[in-house]
């Protein structure tokens, strides 16, 4: 949330962000109504301080013994409190359209967010890592799966409906690997685990900017007001909301859960596999810092280069892109996508994001800290994707699939695979 002071201030730059990002906003109207919510605050305000002089003359005329006197203003206290009423309810009425739309507004970008209408508009920043070169017929990671029994989408889709899968054997077993590598990866670098609620209350998406103009990507728990997040960025940004913290340091959180979505709109894309799903598991990173602009970038590539090196340890080869305005979201001040080598897709495809919300998110969440003054100001938030899998087994089985039809498992990963280099086909002796 941008504070309504700061929006007058910047008004051209607020409406720049929202048609960049897409968004039906009218910053003129917000003013507008918030022009109109302050002058009836001032009228309420007047009223109020008339009135209370009116009752206080009319008690030193009633201790006067000036009965008349104090009976005409009562007369006119009463005529005032249904003129007071009418404004109030006025007030009440464009304040909750105020509000309304300050909630749609959209965070500012950061300078060097190339402006762009989707992701084709996102601009490369590099590469890593080579792309693989198959002398034979490479397959793609559902042959894979079904070939070495890892990945069962036939009875997932009976058992959950579409976008459904099962993981078995060593296919399970990687899923939980890569995750405890990138947890393990994570304690490395500072970071403290911990295991958060998946179903929260709406305040805590709408503080985090989930909402409200996610709504539709997110799983509802009927008559409960509760929802199953689409990420641990929501619990754990949540965890410290309405509270003052120190920050000297930056708070540094990760968690691993299940995340659900709906996948509304993705209608008919992605629909082979696993990588478009609703259900999914990923390690998440979250910080909470400062609110200063080059201490937040610097986290966010900090929490960037974590990802990157997770994928150095899985031995895939990647590319990290500046998202432009027309693909980022409602809250988002600068992100970053890393989009992995998918030989089936024979393109990258997007596997990470990282986001620096500068105060935006914990404005709206209420999370504070005191500068070197003491002066208490909000904090500012940034999150990435450690690792989500199942998408991640895409690259991880297509890239390291051998032409005997085996599959090499990373050294990074062998550790969490009882010692395994291989995948081998089932009629193998070596099978996992």
């Amino acid at each position: 949330m941008l504070e309504m002071k700061w929006i007058r201030e910047h008004a051209e730059e607020v409406q720049a962000a929202a048609v960049g990002k897409r968004m039906d906003i009218s910053i003129r109207e917000l003013l507008e109504r918030d022009e109109e919510r302050r002058a009836l605050l001032l009228e309420t305000e007047e009223g109020r301080r008339v009135r209370n002089s009116l009752s206080a003359d009319i008690g030193r005329l009633m201790q006067a013994g000036e009965r008349e006197q104090a009976e005409g203003l009562r007369e006119q206290v009463k005529q005032l409190n249904g003129q007071l009423e009418q404004v109030e309810a006025k007030l009440a009425v464009v304040q909750e359209e105020v509000t309304r739309l300050q909630w749609l507004v959209p965070n500012v970008v950061s300078p060097d967010t190339p402006m762009g209408a989707s992701d084709e508009d996102n601009v490369e920043l590099r590469r890593v890592g080579e792309l693989p070169v198959f002398d034979y017929e490479a397959k793609d990671h559902v042959d894979l799966g079904e070939r070495h029994d890892l990945i069962d989408i036939p009875r997932g889709v009976k058992i959950g409906g579409t976008r459904s899968y099962v993981l078995k054997g060593a296919g399970l077993l990687l899923h939980r690997a890569v995750q405890q590598l990138a947890l393990d990866l994570l304690l490395k670098h500072g970071f403290m685990p911990m295991e958060v609620p998946l179903m929260v209350r709406e305040n805590t998406l709408l503080n985090t900017g989930f909402f409200p103009t996610g709504r539709d990507q997110v799983y509802e728990l009927q008559g409960e007001n509760k929802w199953l997040v689409g990420t641990s960025e929501v619990p754990l940004v949540s965890y410290y909301a309405d509270e003052i913290v120190d920050v000297q340091e930056p708070i540094k959180l990760a968690a691993t859960s299940t995340c659900f979505r709906s996948e509304v709109g993705s209608g008919g894309r992605d629909v082979r596999g696993l990588y478009r799903v609703h259900q999914f598991a990923k390690v998440e990173q979250v910080i909470i810092c400062a609110p200063d602009a080059k201490e937040s970038e610097r986290m966010l590539q900090e929490i960037t280069g974590h990802a990157e090196e997770l994928l150095q340890l899985l031995e895939l080869p990647y590319r990290v892109v500046a998202v432009c305005t027309g693909d980022m979201s409602q809250k988002t001040y600068k992100q970053y996508d890393i989009e992995t080598w998918m030989p089936s897709r024979n393109a990258y495809g997007e596997t990470h994001s990282s986001s620096n919300l500068h105060d935006f998110q914990a404005r709206r969440s209420n999370i504070r800290c005191r500068d070197a003054q003491g002066k208490l100001a909000y904090c500012h938030t940034l999150n990435n994707t450690a690792v989500a899998s199942p998408r991640i087994l895409i690259p991880l089985l297509e890239n390291h699939q051998q032409a005997d039809g085996s599959i090499r498992i990373p050294a990074a990963l062998q550790p969490y695979m009882g010692g395994a280099e291989y995948l081998v086909l089932p009629h193998e002796d070596e099978e996992i």
